[in-house]
Formats: C-alpha cells, structure tokens, sequence
C-alpha cells in the first residue's frame, strides 16, 4: 500500500532529511586517510544520540543478511557498493567509500548516500562517482508531478549508458516515509511513460549505483555486503524525494562544506 504524505508530513520528513543530509556532509569531513570505518561508525551514532533520532539500520532484518543489521551506517569501500558491514578497516589513499544511512525522527524516515574519494583521487573513479550523481539528478528532474515511475527509472538508466556503465536492477530506490523501504520499487532502469504515476505527497528514494564494469553483484560471506563480480570499484548515491505539486523537493539536502555550527568534529572519533 502507497500512503501519500500531506504538506505537512512531508515538512517532517525534511527536518529528518535536513539531519540525515547534515550528518552525511559531516561524515564526508570526517572520512579520511587513516580513519578506520569503526570512528566513522560510532561518530554517527553519537551523533543520532544527540538529535534523539533512532537508526532504521539497527536491528533491521530483511530477507538477505545474517542476523539483524547491528550498525546505523553502511560503509562500502572500493568493490562494495551497498550494504556494507562497518568494521575494522582503515581508510587508506585512493579508497572509494560510499556512506549510506537512514533515520527516523518523530516517526518519519529519511534516507541518503553519498561516495568520496579518501585521499588521493583517480579520474576513473571521479568519472564514476559523476555518473551516480548525474544519475541521480536526472532522476529527481523526472520525478514530476503527473511523470510515470518508469520515467525516473529511464533517465537513471539513460545516464548509466551514456557514462559507459551497465545497470543491476536487482537493487534500486524505493518508497520512504513512515518505515525505511515502503511502496513503491524505484529500479535504475526502465521505460519512459510506463509504471504508476506520480502524485504530490508520493515520497521515494532514489539510488542509482554503478560498477565501473560490470552489472553482476556477489555477497560477502556476511550476507550483507555487495561487491561488484569481478572486483571493480562501484559508487552510490541518494536523495529523499517528495512528489509535490510544484515539482520534486530533495528532503535530504547537504550543506557543500559539510559544516553544522558547533558540531563539526567537536568530539575525537571513537576507536572501538
């Protein structure tokens, strides 16, 4: 069932967006060489703590996994693309690192992801980040009131081949609000004018993901981590996204230069 949110739940979910986007330019600051994924780990949880926000990651157990997910961030390096498991690995020069949260605050959901390069950049690797992130705008640019689903799935899907990537439709966006994956799918691939269509109050996640060569995924032996089959480097990135009548509104903005006043690493990241 597809709940469309008024006006003003959908102003909820910006003020969990706001934050969720925040916290992810935050993490971006904080992802360095030498920082090992535990700091950036318990960093954002600190962080949820101080807002009174609860993770949707903690506890979560979908059909995939071994046991319920116990972190509040995904973190994937390098050939991981989604789903992550935070562990004790430090970042190192030339890590693609993609950072993928979700929270609730009053009872309303946000979801967002972002990748970075730790250190030193390649241009394979920015080229491939782009594309997510083109990817993703001509998504949300599609996401009009009136539009078909399917017109957001074709233009993630149109950018993917342009940039030179093939497209997984295993995994894809999905619909948001209340819970974390709600009605309906958002793949990354599809047909202009066909799917449902797009009504103001509709909220979706939208989550183009490539792998520089390959549309083939494995699973980690944790059952949660998702690398590209033959080892080449992947990225990822996400907005909320309402349907109004005035067109898509990004719930999960970010401040440029990751900066919240009065917070921005004011606490040493934990070890452990």
């Amino acid at each position: 069932m597809i709940e469309l949110k008024s006006a003003e739940e959908i102003d909820q979910m910006g003020v969990t967006g706001q934050f969720v986007g925040e916290l992810l330019a935050e993490l971006r600051t904080v992802a360095a060489v030498g920082v090992n994924l535990m700091d950036l780990e318990h960093h954002a949880r600190r962080r949820i703590e101080e807002r009174g926000a609860e993770s949707c990651y903690w506890d979560y157990t979908p059909s995939f996994g071994r046991g319920p997910f116990r972190n509040v961030l995904c973190l994937s390096v390098n050939d991981a693309v989604l789903h992550g498991l935070p562990h004790d690995y430090v970042l190192r020069d030339g890590d693609l690192l993609s950072i993928d949260m979700a929270v609730g605050i009053d009872g309303w959901v946000a979801d967002s992801a972002l990748s970075v390069i730790v250190g030193t950049p390649t241009p394979d690797d920015l080229k491939l980040i782009e594309a997510t992130e083109v990817a993703l705008k001509a998504g949300i640019d599609a996401a009009q009131p009136g539009n078909r689903l399917g017109d957001v799935s074709a233009a993630i899907g149109g950018i993917a081949r342009r940039y030179g990537y093939r497209v997984n439709s295993e995994f894809g966006g999905h619909g948001i609000g209340r819970t974390m994956h709600e009605a309906p799918h958002v793949a990354n691939d599809g047909r202009s004018g066909r799917g449902m269509k797009l009504t103001p109050g509709l909220t979706i996640a939208i989550e183009p993901w490539f792998c520089r060569s390959t549309d083939k995924i494995k699973f980690d032996e944790d059952g949660w981590t998702i690398r590209s089959a033959d080892g080449s480097r992947s990225a990822h990135s996400e907005h909320t996204v309402a349907i109004t009548k005035a067109g898509p509104r990004v719930l999960t903005p970010r401040p440029v230069d990751g900066t919240r006043p009065g917070n921005l690493s004011d606490q040493p990241a934990a070890t452990s």
